[in-house]
């Protein structure tokens, strides 16, 4: 169930989207719901089967075009998984980068602006002007390193 915070952010994020054109269905409420709920990062197939539940007509493709629509419109950030494959999280404010348990999925954010001074020696060592970054960390969360160690 949605708390009221996240309610309000998949509100928010209904109304952006609703702003930008893209028409608001039942399908797209539920696959917004359930990416704005979650601090893990979701594949569209797990999108797919939660949001389904409460939008039993959603398609796989409507979740594609939404989390499209989503990523475009700065709500969503991509991540990118170590088997190749991309999972999402709700986009963090301002510049974040993201830190990935590679057992639960659990994403959480960080910020680490003084990375630019190292970005910049590279980028002028190697003839590169850096025009931005992305930077996602895999380890495993707390959780898994308890479970990990209990056997």
């Amino acid at each position: 169930m949605l708390t009221q915070n996240n309610t309000t952010v998949a509100t928010e994020w209904l109304d952006r989207l609703k702003a930008s054109g893209y028409r608001l269905t039942d399908s797209t409420r539920a696959v917004v719901q359930v990416v704005a709920e979650n601090s893990f990062a979701l594949e569209p197939a797990q999108i797919f089967i939660s949001a389904r539940q409460l939008s039993p007509h959603l398609g796989l493709v409507t979740v594609y075009r939404t989390l499209d629509k989503l990523e475009e419109t700065g709500l969503v950030q991509r991540v990118h998984q170590l088997n190749g494959c991309h999972a999402y999280v709700p986009a963090a404010p301002g510049h974040q980068h993201l830190l990935v348990c590679r057992s639960c999925s659990r994403v959480e954010y960080f910020s680490g602006d003084d990375l630019d001074e190292l970005f910049g020696q590279v980028g002028r060592e190697r003839g590169f002007l850096i025009q931005d970054h992305w930077l996602q960390l895999y380890g495993l969360c707390s959780v898994c390193q308890k479970e990990e160690a209990a056997g």
